[in-house]
């Protein structure tokens, strides 16, 4: 499925639970070069979700998966992508939901939250610490590795991995590039402390992309921080213990 969002076409899913449907739907937001089905289906997210008793609202981000692939790097601004999950959210008649981001949707879930605050239950901050205030997302030298006639003409170790995996993923690599370049939007501590919702910080012990969950967590008003033991950035989204600590906290969060 999919719908306009003011001009833009978005792809959508919307997966009812398994189990007895807990009235508290879960809006899912991949990050960089994944998808929708990447990101949260290929790792069991959308069975955990649906057997804990949960919908769950997914889309693939403008210029990945299914949705519509602008060249622009303006048209990948973190307020559009952010009004993108809004925008789904008013589709589908949800009035709020727990949002659940990882890497550049982590970054894009905060934007929603400080957007729309009326429409965010929590946030589940996955993949991403303190670079949400010390960064502006991935390095700007990924967008070159998406521009680099192939991969074997790459040597640094993090462009090889994102090229890798765009190319894992059948991304369209120039809109790949222009997404890096346009949402290198960062948010100010101040900021960070408005967003008054429950919150999880959920980063991997070896992640060398996120920045620290506990710097982050601590400019929160309601953080916690969730260890992912021994993960790197990329495989730690689909990690048992993650999924665990974020039922846990959705069960807590009130």
């Amino acid at each position: 499925m999919d719908f306009d969002s003011d001009g833009t076409r978005i792809a959508f899913r919307d997966e009812a639970p398994a189990a007895a449907d807990r009235g508290e739907p879960a809006l899912l937001i991949h990050g960089f070069a994944s998808s929708a089905r990447t990101n949260w289906a290929d790792t069991s997210w959308l069975r955990t979700l649906s057997d804990d008793g949960r919908r769950a609202v997914l889309f693939d981000h403008r210029g990945h998966g299914a949705s519509a692939k602008p060249h622009d790097p303006a048209a990948y601004a973190t307020p559009l992508m952010a009004d993108d999950a809004r925008r789904l959210l008013d589709h589908l008649g949800i009035a709020r939901a727990d949002v659940i981001g990882y890497s550049m949707g982590a970054r894009v879930a905060a934007f929603l939250a400080l957007a729309a605050p009326d429409r965010v239950r929590s946030v589940v901050f996955g993949g991403l610490g303190h670079h949400l205030v010390a960064g502006v997302g991935l390095p700007s030298g990924i967008g070159d590795a998406m521009e680099a006639p192939s991969l074997d003409a790459l040597t640094d170790p993090m462009q090889r991995m994102f090229r890798r995996f765009a190319e894992a993923g059948g991304n369209d690599l120039a809109a790949l590039a222009a997404c890096i370049r346009g949402s290198r939007q960062t948010l100010s501590a101040e900021a960070v402390g408005r967003i008054a919702v429950p919150c999880l910080v959920a980063v991997g012990t070896k992640d060398a992309v996120a920045g620290d969950a506990r710097a982050l967590a601590a400019l929160l008003p309601r953080g916690e921080v969730l260890d992912i033991p021994d993960r790197d950035h990329n495989p730690a989204v689909g990690d048992r213990t993650f999924k665990a600590g974020v039922l846990d906290f959705l069960a807590r969060r009130g």
